[in-house]
């Protein structure tokens, strides 16, 4: 089969396995009449996970009773205006909202946290227990000791976990957060040297005019495999540049590979950076970047060389600016980035980043990595990526950063088919939301340090821990976390790190005081609540959503309508917020005197007026109500965004403190001098950006012998993180196993579908195994997400921790925030197996 015919096949058919139908009587966007059963009623809903796609979906029932889930078929299918196919996730979305674990009704617990021993109570009880806790934790301790933890499980539109900040900020605020789970390295790593926030590389579109991709941990065919995200892109624009030369670095062979690449280059977890400094090194000491790329790295870069850092700190220190005049204090023109690839100067006391010396740290042999090198001084258009598994490790800062520095050194940014490192551009349908107002809490923590600030966030400075909105370094918080809020959160055991440490910390009542889970499900976080309430699901739900934030090409907003009632006694996430707020005397003021539907008229009606929605198709209708009934609505922007296009081309200043690309971070060096670091192996700070070899990494000596296998974790299609675990068809579909080298099996005497533990200092999992030629020896690779399930009758494992059956990767991982994200570095782990007793 041809490359091209291939490459067609897959993009009708990667994305959507199963359609169901395709009508094709409409050569436009304007939707069809659906032939429905008589008996059976037509809705709009849509699958609001975080994948960053929000795919709508047909909704159809009978007497109160959903009976089946399509996808959208509504119009021809013709990329551009295309069907917006969920994947098999979205239309398994009967069996989520029918789950033998639904939640039905409030409930308190009455065992210990994490026992899962619950009675129910009404509605009245479960607003009243939280509002008097509410009152009490603010009058004892201050607006800072209460926590809506980070959740991303529901992206609605109007009745989402926001409404408990709208809430809170009546009462006078709460501790909040900067960050995600998804992204905190690579957002400062892209702070730190474009002054953007990581997603500003060029839109995936644009591949159809590169002539090479160079893909770090890029997977859009498996984390974004709707039919309208950035997969569904991926593949079009691969069908539309058939020639493209195609290498991607990962340790897995992913399904966005599959006969789709040129090559792949398996890499052991965490060294990524050492791949791009050997590079780096080629391009240097060929003399090739002084002949082709010195002259923008001149022009538009600080760092490469002693000369533009000593201009810099010059510039700075006669700025009248009063941060800058600090920073350059701080700024060493001797720590440059050409002295340290080749290893002069201040670094000659350490080896040439040479191929030869990223082969045995990689694992890529130095011939490929000089060819890899070759391949991108020969493009005149590339287009290189991080993916943001590459973020997620130990220092990932570092990592992201040394992979930005190889599209500085081609010199061909600013030109359509190239781009800096950086994620794909995407754009969104505006839709507008329940207003929040504002926090009067200014101090925020880390996203990732919740768990730490329990017992010790009163100490936590900016100097220690990245707190921002204190007075200072040195001011500490002030307060510890006595309340959590999670709504539509895993976070709060099964997505962070070090589940058994987590778990410990949330059983111990001097810490928190009220734990409150609001959810769908009986999630493993649920079980250590102190009061549960049930959410309702997507199907039961009217509300007015976009296309969230990595659907690609296109833009869409789905005017959901719930297709049922809410089911048992569920209610709303607004709906309980209002009654909290009732409690605690602020009702009159969270609802407005609006009704329900009053809001999501004038929700409705902001969404229609924003310019950016002009040429929606079809047009939206007069009122919300009449926009139910048509349900899905689109828009292609023809986005085709080039990475630093204005500042190339049009000498825009960038939001860095020089306003150039910062390859030596001034603000970075300031950091290194005044920030605590080196809590844990090799988490250090540098104006530059560098490999360093860290904690579980490949080269960390002090866990190498006891935990000899790398464990990657991947995003599987069976899941969106841990949303959907609970749904059989799925788990059925994507088997939730972890991948193994034949070399390796055979050394370990394994053979596919053997239970095996797995484990480290932090826990044990059982989980079964498969072979594979598609991970690399030496590293393992087990899917993210699923329910952490301690063994029933108390097993432990090799070193003591209780055996947990459901798999979850994150009884292995570790919490050890990051040195300036303060982020998650949960791809760092290592392990040893041993068959299962």
């Amino acid at each position: 089969m041809e490359r091209r015919s291939f490459l067609k096949m897959s993009a009708a058919l990667g994305c959507a396995a199963t359609v169901t139908g395709c009508n094709t009587s409409s050569k436009d966007a304007e939707p069809l009449p659906p032939e429905v059963p008589v008996d059976e009623t037509l809705t709009w809903s849509a699958c609001l996970v975080n994948c960053g796609s929000n795919c709508p979906v047909k909704v159809f029932s009978q007497d109160g009773i959903i009976t089946r889930v399509e996808a959208d078929h509504e119009v021809e299918d013709e990329y551009g205006l295309h069907q917006i196919r969920a994947c098999a996730r979205g239309r398994s979305l009967r069996q989520r909202t029918y789950a033998t674990d639904r939640l039905k009704t409030p409930m308190k617990r009455i065992g210990e946290r994490g026992e899962g021993k619950f009675i129910p109570i009404t509605w009245e009880e479960a607003a009243s227990t939280i509002a008097t806790q509410l009152n009490k934790t603010i009058a004892e301790h201050g607006n800072k000791s209460i926590f809506r933890s980070y959740g991303s499980g529901a992206y609605y539109g109007f009745a989402s976990n926001a409404c408990f900040n709208r809430l809170f900020n009546l009462v006078g605020g709460c501790l909040s957060y900067y960050g995600n789970y998804s992204w905190a390295q690579q957002i400062e790593a892209a702070k730190h040297t474009f002054g953007t926030s990581s997603t500003a590389g060029s839109s995936t579109v644009t591949l159809d005019q590169s002539d090479f991709l160079l893909g770090f941990a890029y997977n859009p065919s498996e984390i974004r495999q709707s039919g309208s995200g950035e997969g569904y892109d991926y593949l079009n624009a691969l069908q539309r540049n058939n020639g493209l030369k195609v290498t991607l670095i990962d340790p897995r062979y992913t399904d966005s590979m599959l006969g789709k690449e040129s090559t792949w280059l398996p890499i052991r977890p965490g060294t990524d950076a050492a791949l791009a400094e050997a590079m780096a090194y080629i391009m240097i000491s060929s003399g090739w970047v002084e002949r082709n790329s010195i002259d923008f790295i001149n022009n538009h870069t600080v760092g490469y060389d002693a000369a533009s850092i000593l201009a810099q700190k010059l510039a700075f220190e006669t700025s009248g600016d009063a941060t800058k005049i600090e920073y350059a204090q701080h700024m060493n023109s001797e720590d440059n980035y050409y002295d340290y690839i080749m290893a002069q100067g201040i670094y000659s006391d350490r080896a040439p980043r040479t191929p030869e010396w990223a082969q045995s740290i990689t694992g890529i042999p130095a011939a490929k990595i000089k060819q890899l090198a070759d391949d991108l001084m020969a493009a005149q258009k590339p287009y290189i990526v991080a993916g943001a598994g590459v973020n997620r490790q130990a220092n990932g800062e570092q990592s992201v950063r040394a992979i930005y520095m190889l599209s500085v050194l081609a010199g061909k940014l600013g030109v359509e088919g190239s781009s800096n490192g950086e994620l794909p551009n995407m754009t969104s349908a505006y839709r507008a939301g329940i207003p929040t107002g504002a926090n009067p809490v200014k101090e925020q923590i880390s996203f990732f340090c919740w768990s730490e600030a329990i017992h010790n966030g009163e100490t936590m400075t900016a100097r220690t821990h990245g707190v921002t909105g204190t007075d200072g370094l040195d001011t500490p918080l002030g307060n510890n976390i006595k309340v959590i809020i999670s709504a539509s959160d895993s976070s709060l055991l099964n997505q962070h790190a070090d589940i058994n440490g987590t778990a410990e910390i949330l059983k111990d009542e001097s810490g928190v005081e009220l734990i409150v889970s609001c959810d769908c499900w009986m999630t493993p976080g649920a079980k250590f609540a102190d009061i549960i309430i049930p959410d309702t699901s997507w199907l039961e739900s009217n509300d007015l959503v976009n296309d969230s934030y990595a659907s690609g090409s296109l833009d869409y907003i789905t005017a959901m309508k719930a297709a049922v009632e809410p089911i048992w006694d569920c209610k709303s996430m607004y709906q309980v917020s209002a009654m909290i707020a009732d409690a605690m005397g602020v009702g009159a003021e969270f609802t407005e005197g609006k009704t329900e539907d009053d809001w999501l008229e004038e929700l409705y009606q902001q969404t229609k007026a924003n310019a950016g929605n002009a040429d929606i198709k079809p047009a939206f209708p007069a009122t919300y109500k009449e926009a139910q009934d048509i349900g899905l609505f689109r828009n292609n922007t023809h986005n085709r965004h080039v990475a630093l296009e204005s500042f190339v081309n049009g000498g825009e200043a960038l939001s860095t403190p020089s306003g150039k690309i910062e390859i030596y971070s001034a603000e970075l060096a300031w950091r290194a001098a005044n920030w605590e670091q080196d809590k844990y192996k090799g988490d250090i700070i540098t104006p530059l950006p560098q490999y360093t070899v860290t904690w579980d990494g490949y080269e960390d000596e002090d866990t190498k012998e006891d935990y000899p296998l790398q464990l990657a974790g991947y995003h599987t299609k069976g899941r969106t993180h841990s949303s959907y675990h609970n749904v059989p068809w799925l788990r059925e579909a994507v088997e939730d196993a972890v991948w193994i080298n034949a070399i390796d099996a055979q050394e370990y005497g394994v053979t596919s579908g053997d239970k095996i533990e797995m484990y480290n200092e932090r826990g044990s999992i059982e989980v079964v195994v498969r072979i594979t030629p598609r991970v690399a020896p030496g590293i393992v690779a087990l899917g993210q997400g699923a329910w952490f399930s301690p063994d029933p009758n108390g097993r432990t494992g090799s070193t003591g921790k209780v055996i947990d059956i459901g798999g979850a990767i994150n009884s292995l991982t570790k919490y050890a925030p990051t040195p300036i994200a303060k982020g998650n570095p949960q791809h760092t782990n290592r392990v040893q197996i041993r068959k299962a007793i």
